[in-house]
């Protein structure tokens, strides 16, 4: 039975539920009847394909902590064709949670819709009529890329993979062999999965997992890398380091995100770490075989409860729930704030989608990430990126504040600063579609005039080249929707 309470982390033998303590009739014993949650969410093989493509990187993958990864399958979608001169591909990377599903609806084996389909699509902002989007899981990650909820094994050659749909069946003992949809590949290995003993990752190991990937589509250029938030952190990357693999990057936009993880950052993780690694049921990470609610999801939820409140202004939520008590219940006694009732649900849904080793992993590799690390610091590192640049912040963002997207726009060469306007705070990128629509379509267009304008937006009149919306402006015919604004940034 999962259970709600509250709690602190030197009290934390009560993460464990206790039925007896349930009062009959209570929302605890209601919340009961939501289905079990599992020990992990991960997707395994054998699961649904959903739509994933798989790519095995040839030789492995040294880490920037020594270690070695002996194998890594990179799982991604792709959404549109590639033109015959390979010329026509846009990377988009995802957020701390979520996955390679850019766009679409939840279907088997895909528990969650599409994190940006207003934006990705035929006819939307980035258009699969006209471009071929690449969406990798980024390494670490939980649905189908090699990270800690993955099997490792001795044997180099034991998992074969395609970059077909039909792959990534489960094992099939054969005695002498083992096979691996249908290819035989050896003698018989004992699988076990990484869980705690995944090694240390950095954005900088994601991103060469993702130049391998690049090479394995034989992608030599990108028209267009795009990443928010931890995404954000490996487009930066990416604006370096594929140039140095060949890869070209001719446009970047990095939204809602940083040159370097800050102090404040860092803080901010350091509980949702703590949060995880105490659930008496997370074992060191050992947890995959669990039942059901005897996995870490209470630390995995309470980590996600102290993310959720950093991604949201303090505004919002002030004007949303003020001090209402959550409905049917009582604050003066055992009731919740309807605040607390918001977390809480967040929380839970996490918990029933994501894997807590793959948010320790992922975090972990956010704090390593500092551009100018051993390129002669920050401006220095920021100065070299030749990309077009369009850099996106949101002005109610306490998590990326707007000082640290003014500071990659002055100091890459050839950048925009554009401010969205949000209540939402760093949400505002999954929320704010018409200002991001505006945004991208004029980075990628630059002479470009909506054919069907949002409704209370009036038509650029004057497009103009560059990164300009357009001489007029783009302007709200109606005071309730906000507008993106470029700003000048002093040198």
């Amino acid at each position: 039975m999962t259970t709600r309470q509250f709690i602190n982390l030197g009290d934390i033998s009560r993460l464990r539920p206790r039925p007896h303590e349930v009062p009959a009739g209570s929302r605890q014993e209601t919340a009961g009847l939501k289905p079990p949650v599992p020990a992990s969410a991960a997707w395994e093989p054998g699961d649904p394909i959903a739509g994933r493509q798989f790519a095995k990187l040839a030789g492995g993958l040294s880490l920037e902590s020594g270690a070695t990864l002996p194998e890594v399958i990179v799982a991604y979608k792709t959404y549109g064709q590639l033109n015959a001169e390979r010329s026509n591909a846009v990377l988009i990377l995802h957020a701390l949670t979520g996955d390679a599903h850019v766009s679409g609806p939840a279907a088997a084996g895909q528990l969650t819709s599409g994190w940006w389909d207003k934006m990705v699509g035929a006819g939307k902002p980035i258009d699969t009529d006209k471009y071929f989007v690449v969406v990798p899981n980024v390494l670490g990650g939980c649905q189908g890329t090699t990270g800690p909820s993955s099997y490792r094994s001795r044997h180099l050659n034991e998992v074969v993979v395609s970059t077909d749909a039909a792959l990534l069946n489960p094992r099939v003992s054969t005695g002498s062999t083992t096979q691996w949809n249908g290819v035989s590949t050896g003698s018989t290995t004992e699988r076990r999965r990484w869980g705690g003993d995944f090694p240390r990752l950095t954005i900088r190991d994601q991103v060469a997992a993702e130049i391998g990937l690049a090479k394995h589509l034989g992608i030599k250029k990108f028209e267009l890398v795009i990443g928010a938030s931890m995404g954000g952190l490996r487009a930066l990357e990416w604006a370096i380091i594929g140039p140095e693999n060949g890869i070209e990057i001719k446009k970047l936009a990095a939204i809602a995100t940083t040159a370097a993880t800050s102090a404040d950052q860092i803080a901010w993780a350091h509980p949702q770490l703590a949060a995880i690694r105490l659930d008496p049921y997370f074992n060191g990470g050992q947890y995959y075989d669990a039942p059901d609610d005897q996995g870490p999801h209470r630390g995995l939820a309470i980590a996600r409860q102290i993310a959720h409140t950093t991604y949201r202004s303090a505004d919002e939520l002030d004007e949303r729930f003020h001090r209402f008590p959550q409905q049917g219940e009582n604050p003066l006694t055992d009731g919740r704030y309807a605040v607390q009732s918001y977390l809480d649900h967040h929380g839970d849904k996490l918990a029933r989608r994501f894997d807590a080793n793959t948010y320790i992993v992922l975090t972990e590799a956010m704090l390593t990430h500092d551009l100018g690390r051993d390129r002669g610091g920050t401006a220095a590192a920021l100065k070299s990126i030749t990309a077009e640049t369009l850099v996106v912040a949101v002005d109610s963002d306490r998590l990326y504040p707007v000082a640290q997207s003014e500071a990659l726009a002055r100091n890459i060469p050839n950048a925009r600063l554009a401010i969205v306007k949000s209540r939402h705070g760093h949400d505002g990128f999954l929320i704010e579609h018409q200002q991001l629509a505006i945004l991208i379509e004029n980075l990628l267009n630059p002479s470009w005039q909506r054919a069907a304008v949002p409704d209370g937006f009036e038509r650029c009149t004057e497009p103009v080249a560059g990164a300009e919306l357009c001489r007029n402006e783009v302007t709200a015919a109606s005071s309730r929707l906000n507008q993106p604004k470029f700003t000048a940034i002093a040198a």
